[in-house]
């Protein structure tokens, strides 16, 4: 049975041509059918690859026909591949041709065998609540959802910012920080572990709510359950902040409010045998080191 593979991928330089030939070998190999994002076909053939046949979509259309689709690159490639597949909830498998990656797993020696795993229907799917920005301006474009985190903090050129939260209506604290992030479990190695939030085993349902920089020196991370909603006034004096969304951000001005809470879909990530979230932190941040292990 042929397998629809949307693909969606990073620049790559002349030095790493070679790895991205062996992986387009490896693919074409196999019983797939692949369908290029836009963006990435445009890349393939600025390298010379011979993909002008080979289907491509963008956003709004050409993914009906996907099984499953994979990121290669990093992190933050598999996140822009999320977006492209929104409420669709295809299946995504992440390759890591970047640095750490915790999303994007797996190395590019594995590929081949890899592909072959996952055609023989040998591998589980992790779903992965995402976060949700509501406010009476759709900022995101019809994609206000993300994976990791949101992020709402003040610009370059503002001193910090007032931002007022309430937890499903009832007041929590008024925070006098940088910013604030408001992480899912999967964003908990990101942005919210940068700024001190705790580790948290990505299948938990919760949200983590952490000040950047706070001017109190009681205000600790928090976490909620994914189920709340949480609204945010924000005031500045310079009457704009940042908000953020996994990679996207956009400056906005401080009289909106904003609503935070768990998206109506979820990310649903392929993960092969031996691919788990405990042997990452491990391996990659020495989760655990000690000589007497």
């Amino acid at each position: 049975m042929s397998v629809q593979l949307a693909i969606h991928g990073k620049t790559f330089s002349a030095e790493t041509k070679p790895l991205m030939e062996k992986m387009w070998a490896d693919i074409c190999a196999k019983n797939c059918q692949p369908i290029l994002s836009d963006f990435f076909k445009n890349h393939l053939l600025e390298h010379g690859f011979s993909v002008a046949e080979v289907p491509s979509y963008s956003i709004e259309k050409g993914l009906e026909s996907a099984d499953m689709a994979w990121s290669i690159g990093g992190d933050g490639t598999l996140l822009e591949t999320l977006t492209q597949i929104g409420a669709k909830e295809i299946p995504i498998l992440g390759i890591n041709t970047g640095r750490l990656g915790f999303l994007a797993t797996l190395s590019p020696p594995e590929i081949s065998a890899a592909l072959d795993t996952v055609l023989q229907g040998n591998y589980r799917i992790e779903n992965r609540s995402l976060v949700s920005v509501e406010s009476e301006v759709d900022f995101f474009d019809g994609k206000g959802f993300g994976l990791n985190e949101v992020g709402i903090m003040k610009t370059d050129t503002s001193s910090m910012i007032t931002i007022k939260a309430f937890v499903d209506g009832n007041y929590l604290n008024s925070y006098w920080a940088d910013g604030l992030i408001v992480s899912t479990a999967t964003g908990s190695t990101g942005y919210s572990l940068a700024v001190g939030g705790p580790l948290v085993i990505p299948s938990s349902d919760i949200f983590i709510i952490a000040p950047m920089s706070p001017h109190n020196l009681n205000v600790r991370p928090l976490l909620v359950s994914s189920s709340a909603i949480l609204t945010f006034e924000v005031s500045s004096r310079s009457k704009n902040f940042l908000i953020s969304l996994d990679s996207r951000s956009k400056v906005i001005d401080s009289h909106f409010k904003i609503e935070v809470k768990k998206a109506p879909f979820s990310a649903k990530l392929i993960k092969i045998p031996g691919d788990d979230f405990l042997q990452t932190l491990r391996s990659k941040l020495n989760w655990g080191l000690d000589v007497r292990n």
